[in-house]
């Protein structure tokens, strides 16, 4: 597919797949130019790391199933855009509007090592309208929820991350228990008061 080229899943215009790249991270924020990327890469190879290892702890403690599966989601979401960021550079030529990516051998693509775009390709303009005119700074614009285009990685990841805020007292039980006043040693030394036993 060339860059920006679209169609509908099952016939649905609010379901589309939807090609594009992503240079930088989440929302196409970007570390500023080569070096930027260089970063970027490097920074996301150590956090998998990172997160790799935790997640090895918490299955050896056999931590909660739920807390495994959402590292779980995190890590194999960060490490698919790595793999994305590391090789689609290499392997492919360059895309653009009106010529799609091709294949290209090893090392003769458009970028060089851990400087390749991230694919982005899931698309789903549920609400396509315009903001009321009468509304302030943005009447009459363009409102289109969800706008972002992501793919399957960015999922995973968003996915992990909202099952861990929504789950956390479950996950973390052991937090609540610590915030917890430890009882009074006074009761238990002071020798007005009667021994129960």
């Amino acid at each position: 597919m060339a860059l920006g080229e679209h169609f509908n899943l099952l016939g649905q215009s609010w379901a589309q797949i939807y090609f594009t790249e992503n240079k930088g991270m989440a929302f196409g924020m970007e570390l500023g130019g080569s070096y930027g990327k260089i970063i970027l890469s490097l920074f996301r190879i150590v956090a998998v790391f990172f997160i790799g290892y935790y997640l090895y702890g918490l299955v050896k403690k056999e931590a909660n199933k739920g807390l495994i599966a959402s590292i779980a989601l995190i890590l194999a979401g960060a490490v698919g855009n790595i793999i994305d960021s590391m090789f689609y550079g290499l392997i492919f030529s360059e895309s653009g509007f009106h010529n799609p990516a091709t294949f290209v051998p090893m090392g003769e693509g458009y970028e060089s090592f851990l400087h390749g775009r991230v694919v982005d390709m899931l698309h789903f303009p549920m609400v396509d309208t315009k903001y009321p005119s009468w509304m302030p700074f943005v009447g009459g614009e363009q409102l289109q929820f969800f706008r972002f285009i992501f793919n399957i990685a960015d999922a995973a990841i968003s996915v992990g991350v909202a099952l861990l805020i929504i789950f956390y007292k479950s996950f973390f039980p052991q937090t609540e228990e610590e915030n917890k006043t430890p009882q009074s040693t006074e009761t238990q030394t002071n020798p007005n008061v009667e021994n129960l036993n």
